[in-house]
């Protein structure tokens, strides 16, 4: 038996807009209990991220093995779970179709359909298939299926606040001491790999074989803290931690002299600023509301450009101006890595001759070496150009597949945010932020075709889009100025109905009352708030003209006798309409007597 998970995005937004309008209010979601094999499958998640980015980002055979185990350890805990709840869970969540159509695009290019005719200079064994290289899409279609399996689990059993706390801190905290590891080791031993290892033909960088690839890696952490700063998430005491961890973050990435790195970083930081005022269920109809937001939209403008400016002279500080002046100065030529026009103009060749179904997963480095007009010098594995590529291994089918997942990833996450959970908008304005940087840097590079960075993206990828399971039930209040109150005092509730209110106090204590029934109405409501210190009286009546409920008067103040003073008396809201002509009669609450401090 399997029970779907609810992922669409429509089931997400009624969801938010019931919860958004208190009566009724919508019953929270059906919390599963977390068996012993839930909390492993889970544990092997938040290892998975950190492990594949410390074996070299997971390229080598070794390292791929024991990824692959790792995912063969999910199912198994995946289905064991499954047993013991008496139901399999999986998730509806639209985005595991592009990367279960590539697995079915693969098996399909190992089909013997090929004509010999068109082999070329290819020998007669690998052109019996469709896979120009058979071998290599064999390969590439094991880590398609163990990064789908990753993927489907991060769906899935990460479905609850803490858990999405959980892995979230994870990233971001892996994500500031990688970088201060690759930062030290390109201080101490810029050319070993933890400083033992020597590479011959690329430029490494921390743990990662390629440079870029790290600068990659920091694109996806760093959007965490940056997506909770500018979301409003973090409290204020914390600000300058998240500051100066995304601040390492960014300058780590500088330092790996990647281009196209830095230009992805920029527009990270630009696409964040914009996205993270924009919601598109709050429409500011008051000019106070307006005046707030354009005050809102200013702060975040003056934080992006102040975290720029703070990274860039990080990096000075850090001794990193060759990085900035390799990005405004001349290319290199004895770097076989700047001649990504002749790369990219070969890979055009390539996909005009082979357009529907491409050459095959994996199979660019066999056929680049037909096509290639140069010496031959250089071998090319991949075409510094992650869309090209798709274009050329996969073909049409492959383009609209990857198209697909694009443009769910962005329309999804952006209805994910539109919650009232400040924690949950920033994790999903953050994980958006980190996969629009990769993309934009997979023009430059195959950033991508690194597992620990695909592993990583397609993480942030389920973050951005995971349902309600993962929110605090929302709670959205009107705020109202104090009458005759004290400044640490105020007093807001919900206009739509009387169901929840809250009285805040300066220290930031809060306590909802209860649910208020039809039946019970109208009724006061007693609650001591902040260790027996404060009281707040709530009278709540219904209106028999127009059946709604409202508040008829709430007050807050002291409730030891000897801490009364002056400057504290009633929080009064006004009462609902027409409740007054229908209660000729009634006489609101007084306030108990209390003698004053002193007396």
């Amino acid at each position: 038996m399997t029970t779907p998970i609810q992922d669409t995005e429509s089931g997400s937004l009624a969801l938010e807009e019931t919860s958004a309008i208190d009566l009724p209010r919508a019953a929270p979601p059906r919390t599963v209990p977390h068996t012993i094999y839930s909390r492993f499958l889970f544990l092997i998640l938040c290892l998975a991220i950190v492990l594949s980015a410390l074996a070299y980002g997971t390229v080598h055979y070794w390292a791929l093995a024991l990824f692959g185990l790792g995912a063969v350890a999910i199912v198994l805990l995946w289905m064991a779970d499954g047993w013991r709840l008496g139901t399999l869970r999986i998730s509806r969540n639209v985005l595991q179709l592009p990367l279960l159509g590539a697995v079915i695009l693969g098996l399909v290019q190992l089909l013997p359909l090929r004509s010999p005719d068109n082999a070329g200079v290819l020998t007669k064994s690998a052109v019996g298939t469709l896979s120009l290289d058979p071998y290599s899409t064999r390969l590439v279609l094991v880590q398609l299926a163990a990064l789908l399996i990753f993927f489907a689990a991060s769906l899935v059993f990460v479905d609850t606040p803490h858990r999405l706390r959980i892995i979230v801190r994870t990233i971001a905290i892996f994500g500031f001491f990688l970088a201060i590891f690759g930062m030290t080791q390109s201080f101490t031993s810029p050319t070993r790999v933890y400083w033992v290892r020597e590479l011959a033909q690329s430029t490494s960088f921390g743990p990662f074989i390629n440079r870029h690839h790290f600068a990659a890696y920091m694109e996806l952490t760093l959007a965490i803290p940056l997506g909770l700063l500018f979301s409003g998430a973090v409290a204020g005491e914390k600000k300058l931690l998240y500051i100066f961890a995304a601040g390492m973050m960014g300058v780590a990435l500088i330092l790996t002299n990647s281009r196209g790195g830095l230009i992805s970083l920029v527009a990270e930081v630009l696409f964040l600023a914009v996205i993270a005022g924009f919601r598109r269920k709050h429409r500011a109809r008051e000019p106070e509301e307006k005046q707030r937001r354009v005050r809102s939209g200013i702060a975040r403008a003056a934080l992006a450009l102040t975290l720029i400016i703070g990274i860039l002279a990080g990096t000075l500080f850090f001794g990193g101006e060759q990085a900035l002046s390799r990005f405004v100065g001349t290319v290199n030529t004895d770097d076989p890595t700047t001649g990504r026009a002749h790369f990219w103009s070969v890979t055009l060749d390539i996909i005009h001759a082979h357009p529907f179904i491409g050459t095959g997963l994996g199979a660019f480095g066999v056929v680049y070496t037909r096509y290639d007009s140069h010496n031959g010098l250089f071998r090319l594995e991949q075409a510094h150009n992650d869309y090209l590529q798709v274009l050329s291994d996969g073909g049409i089918i492959g383009a609209v597949l990857g198209l697909f997942f694009i443009v769910a990833l962005f329309r999804m996450g952006l209805a994910r945010r539109e919650t009232g959970d400040e924690f949950r908008r920033g994790v999903a304005t953050g994980a958006l932020v980190g996969c629009f940087a990769v993309l934009v840097h997979s023009f430059f590079d195959f950033t991508l075709h690194t597992t620990s960075n695909a592993l990583l993206f397609l993480v942030l990828a389920a973050l951005a889009t995971l349902n309600g399971r993962v929110e605090h039930a929302p709670s959205r209040r009107r705020r109202h100025r104090r009458r005759h109150g004290h400044s640490g005092i105020q007093a807001t509730d919900s206009t739509n109905s009387a169901d929840a209110a809250t009285c805040r106090l300066s220290p930031g204590w809060r306590r909802r009352i209860p649910h208020v029934s039809r039946s019970s109405c109208p009724q006061a409501l007693k609650t001591v708030i902040g260790r027996k210190f404060w009281q707040l009286n709530l009278h709540v009546s219904t209106s028999p003209l127009n059946g709604t409920r409202g508040f008829e008067e709430i007050s807050c103040f002291p409730r030891a006798a000897g801490l009364i003073s002056r400057g504290f008396g009633f929080l009064t809201l006004p009462p609902p309409v027409g409740f007054l002509a229908a209660h000729p009669g009634h006489t609101p609450a007084t306030p108990p007597e209390f003698p004053r401090a002193g007396g």
